[in-house]
């Protein structure tokens, strides 16, 4: 099996890359989590986490938006398909270990997360005591948001990380999805 090939589009005239259609921004791993960890760092976890969790939503729902309009894709198909883009882009490797679009539940798996892998760099792998991906907790819940609506059900989710690979005790994040309270 072949690496899976994601399409990228340079413009000539003002050098935007894009892929699907959408601008992108290629920028190295440690500049990424080097930024993440310095805004953490001025705002708190918990303030940047939830930042992040309304800003991740709004942005996945967007996308699956443009994906489902673009391709001809609907329903569950979306969320797969954002799941692989995902994968494909060096986040990590997403998978829906459990799906239920009528309530919005779902149990996604993130392994080698960009996030983690940056314990490792750090020399922290195993050893942090707390979730380090909760960028990607929006973008579950923006996601599967994204689904309901194609259902004509408008549905608000929460998500949380209830497993961290960079605490050492499990080789993969695990993110449980479910109705907001």
């Amino acid at each position: 099996m072949g690496r899976p090939q994601v399409p990228i589009e340079v413009d000539d005239a003002s050098g935007v890359w894009s892929v699907d259609g959408l601008p992108m921004i290629l920028v190295p791993r440690h500049f990424l989590v080097n930024n993440h960890l310095a805004i953490e760092a001025a705002l708190g976890a918990a303030k940047y986490a939830a930042l992040l969790f309304e800003a991740g939503r709004r942005s996945a729902y967007t996308w699956c938006e443009h994906e489902a309009r673009t391709r001809g894709l609907k329903d569950i198909e979306v969320f797969h398909h954002y799941l692989k883009r995902l994968s494909q882009r060096g986040w990590g490797q997403f998978a829906a270990e459990s799906l239920e679009p009528a309530t919005g539940r779902a149990r996604v798996t993130v392994a080698n997360s960009v996030f983690v892998l940056a314990q490792d760099v750090l020399g922290q792998h195993g050893s942090v005591p707390r979730a380090t991906c909760y960028m990607f907790r929006g973008w579950f819940a923006g996601a599967l948001e994204f689904v309901g609506a194609q259902r004509g059900k408008r549905i608000v989710l929460a998500s949380e990380e209830i497993e961290c690979a960079a605490a050492g005790r499990q080789d993969r994040c695990v993110f449980q999805i479910a109705p907001a309270a």
